[in-house]
Parts: structure tokens; sequence; C-alpha cells
């Protein structure tokens, strides 16, 4: 078998940001709207420090762009392919597994 040359430390860091459920909601938030910090903590019904850090992760990782707009923070999802992602590996993770591994 050929070792083909992957950036594991990539996928490892991106994938690390997206393994928590609020942030998983986060993106599913974002996917398609630009969003408020503020209505994504109602909407989430979490601390507004809590979201802030969440974003803050998801920012760092690449994954949302943040916009100031007077006092307000946008935020929107700066890669949409991880939405993609996510709904992938939500078929995963829902599918019933197949019969050889469940014995």
């Amino acid at each position: 078998m050929e070792i083909v040359d992957h950036d594991h430390d990539a996928v490892a860091r991106l994938l690390h940001a997206l393994a928590e459920p609020s942030r998983l909601a986060l993106v599913h938030l974002l996917t398609g709207d630009e969003r408020r910090v503020v209505d994504l903590t109602r909407e989430l019904g979490l601390a507004q420090s809590t979201v802030s850090a969440h974003l803050t992760m998801l920012r760092d990782a690449g994954v949302v762009a943040v916009r100031r707009e007077g006092r307000s923070s946008w935020y929107r999802l700066l890669r949409p392919e991880v939405a993609h992602l996510l709904a992938d590996a939500e078929q995963v993770a829902l599918a019933p597994l197949p019969a050889e591994a469940a014995s």
C-alpha cells in the first residue's frame, strides 16, 4: 500500500474545532446566513461569553469570518464546504451499522 502525503495536522485542527455540539450548531446556524452574536446567543440559549469563545475557535480554524458593524459583530461561514462535510458526517453518524460490524 502506498502512503499518500496528507496534511493530517491541518485536518485534525479543523475537526477539533468542529468537535463540540455547540460549535456544530453554530456552523448550522451560519450556513447560508450571516448572523449577529446576540442572535446566535438567543438561538442557542447560551451565555454570550460562551458563544463568543466558540466563535473565536471557529474563526481561528478558518471556518467562520467576522465583520464589525458599529457595536455588533456579524459572523458568516467562511468555507461553505464545511457545511457539506458536516452533512456527510451526520449521515455517517446516523446510519445503521453494517451487519458484520454490529455483531
